[in-house]
């Protein structure tokens, strides 16, 4: 088939368009270069023993739940930080500190699907605080600290379903948005027929305020929308600032078979929305609140500790109330991405079955605006002309453009899911400069700096779909593909492959100069201000209150102390809360112990204390040990707690095993 009758049939509806975007997974769309890259690719991308990376890749983690960090150009795995799942490498979720973090108003969610990272901004340009994710399944949002690589806070969106639009910010971080990929009933009446979609279901904007000097979250206030599915998300920047773009698609209302039903308009919206009118309306009380409970989540590193609150309520903005306040944009078709350039005038949509890329102009945006240039209405909220505020359209940029991303140079990159390539182009011009395949079925790109007023451009990341031979195979399912181009020339270049844990969807990079530095090395015991604490080895003990002991347990080079712990019983609920006393860089302690069903182990950083839960339900000796090596003597470093009956009289002993009591020779 050739180009324009692919096109064509891209464009329509039905099977045939859900037939051709299952193409790619059947088949090789390009043959592997046996090469795949020039002879000076593995320069570019070699960093040599001892030396460090240039960039920082943060990775959201798809299905894992948990955000990736990559060194980029080599493309080394550096950390997996644990986010909204469960991590038994190092007790996320598991510790007792750790399990408020993944509370909700659902009860303990071990597990979500993270899709899109965004580091923090200042005046347009990334400031290496903090990194944001999303949680798509049970909505939320969650906020990493840059200096310890931490998940320091989890905030549930409430009145939303499927945070896919999320968790995009502004050039200063004023706010994140979250926005809902699936519309549901809202309200005090939720049991109700799915075939009444048109009439009872609702989307909702979530706008949550970011504190300057630490980071914390809130919400300031939702917008209530029309009933479709918003996709992802874009702030607007210099000129544009004050304003937000969110794809949305399936305007039609549908509720079933999605792939056909969502598909019927020729287009689908942008919707534009003025956050500082919002601020206006806020400011003057047009907004009503709500009771929507919804869990805050916070870690405190002084007490390296969570705490989970539950907020009962946020603001509500009605549009269709509220003039001045959205407006939708007409794009072509099923729209997926929708980005705004480094200039902030010109606003990219691309259409997931669209045979074009439409560039839109803010400024025509502002004076269709201004003159009410409408072409109708859209559930009370004013449609735009689309000619009226298109700067223009890419053609036959490729097939199925999903994400853009931008240069220093006034270009632009957008990926191609169906043709599997990824298409360069100019930002006022549209003529397309370059393109390059994907191997396979491209989905996310990213630049670093590549969606803020400063695009630090050089290289390019590819989050591919489809993996098939590009690696050794590894049973039915294989590992993630990512890419690496050099785009600091006219011609994009591909560099490296390199896989990543799964799946990734969106990524963003930082120069390492800007987090390196402010990496913390240990936290400062005499800070530690844990309630079980045990700040050095004269304080450890083991206390018994009614069914509960508590073990006041440390952990330095090379021993544990207590080590020897007798006269527990079958039903107690022992807590062991070790606190790890070194004071060095990169010398974290473990802790297990055997048969601990309901838990995993521990990983303590230094000078920081955690604690594991244990009841043990049978008589015995059980030993328990340091699961991290830290020194030639990590092996020695172990100990054993006594079981006895639930019946037993056996007195509470312990010992630091140093020299060993007489009670218990």
């Amino acid at each position: 088939m050739n180009s324009s009758k692919l096109l064509l049939t891209l464009a329509g509806a039905g099977a045939a368009v859900a037939t051709l975007l299952y193409v790619p997974q059947g088949c090789t769309p390009h043959k592997s270069p046996a090469a795949g890259a020039d002879a000076q690719a593995a320069e570019k991308v070699y960093v040599a023993p001892g030396k460090h990376d240039e960039f920082y890749n943060f990775v959201s983690g798809g299905f894992s739940g948990q955000m990736s960090v990559y060194g980029i150009p080599s493309g080394r795995l550096l950390k997996v930080i644990p986010v909204f799942s469960v991590n038994p490498e190092n007790g996320w979720g598991y510790s007792e500190e750790s399990k408020p973090m993944l509370n909700t108003t659902h009860g303990f969610v071990p597990w979500d699907d993270s899709h899109h990272v965004q580091l923090s901004q200042t005046n347009g340009a990334q400031d290496g605080k903090w990194a944001f994710i999303n949680g798509n399944n049970t909505p939320r949002i969650a906020r990493i600290d840059l200096k310890t690589f931490r998940t320091t806070e989890i905030l549930e969106i409430p009145n939303s379903a499927g945070n896919h639009s999320s968790p995009y910010l502004t050039e200063n971080t004023e706010y994140l948005v979250a926005g809902t990929r699936f519309s549901v009933p809202l309200g005090e009446n939720q049991d109700v027929p799915v075939a009444s979609y048109k009439k009872n279901f609702k989307g909702t904007l979530s706008f949550i305020k970011v504190r300057p000097e630490d980071g914390r979250m809130n919400v300031a206030f939702q917008i209530l929308t029309p009933g479709v599915n918003f996709d992802l998300s874009r702030a607007g920047k210099q000129g544009s600032h004050g304003w937000f773009f969110f794809s949305c698609y399936n305007t039609e209302q549908a509720f079933n078979l999605l792939e056909v039903n969502a598909s019927q308009k020729d287009k689908d919206y942008i919707l534009a929305v003025n956050w500082k009118k919002a601020e206006e309306y806020l400011k003057a009380g047009k907004g009503k609140r709500l009771k929507s409970p919804h869990a805050h989540n916070v870690w405190d590193e002084k007490t390296h500790s969570g705490t989970s609150t539950i907020e009962q309520d946020i603001v509500q903005l009605d549009p269709r109330e509220l003039p001045g306040l959205c407006y939708f944009i007409p794009c072509p078709k099923s729209p997926h991405g929708t980005d705004v350039d480094p200039t902030g005038e010109y606003i990219v949509g691309s259409g997931k079955l669209a045979a074009v890329v439409p560039v839109f102009s803010f400024r025509k945006m502002l004076a269709a605006i201004e003159k009410k240039d409408y072409e109708g209405q859209y559930d009370s909220i004013p449609v735009l002309q689309y000619e009226n505020v298109l700067h223009g359209e890419v053609k036959k940029p490729g097939l199925g453009p999903l994400h853009t991303e931008f240069d220093a140079e006034g270009n632009a990159y957008t990926s191609m899911f169906v043709s599997s390539e990824i298409v360069k182009w100019n930002v006022k011009s549209l003529k397309v400069l370059d393109r390059l395949p994907t191997f396979y079925s491209i989905g996310h790109l990213s630049i670093p700096g590549g969606d803020t007023r400063k695009p630090h451009g050089k290289y390019m990341i590819a989050y591919n779909k489809i993996t098939k031979d590009r690696y050794l195979p590894t049973g039915p399912e294989l590992a993630q593909s990512a890419q690496l181009y050099d785009i600091s020339g006219p011609k994009m270049k591909l560099l490296l492959d390199f896989p990543t844990i799964g799946e990734p969807h969106y990524a963003q990079s930082i120069p390492a100069a800007q987090v390196a530095p402010n990496s913390l090395k240990a936290f400062k015991l005499e800070e530690n201000q844990h309630p079980y604490a045990a700040k050095g080895e004269k304080f450890a003990r083991v206390e018994r209150k009614g069914n509960q002991v508590h073990v006041y347990m440390t952990a330095i080079r090379s021993h544990l102390n207590p080590d020897i712990i007798e006269g527990v019983r079958v039903g107690d609920e022992v807590y062991f809360h070790l606190t790890n006393l070194e004071q060095d860089w990169d010398v974290p302690h473990g802790f297990a112990i055997k048969g601990a069903a309901e838990n995993a182990e521990l990983l303590i950083m230094p000078g920081e204390t955690q604690t594991l839960k244990w009841q043990p339900k049978r008589v015995g000796i059980f030993p328990f040990y340091c699961t991290d090596f830290c020194s030639a003597l990590h092996q020695e470093m172990q100990g054993y707690i006594r079981i006895s009956p639930a019946s037993s009289n056996v007195p509470l002993m312990f010992t630091g095993g140093q020299q060993q009591p007489a009670a218990l020779q």
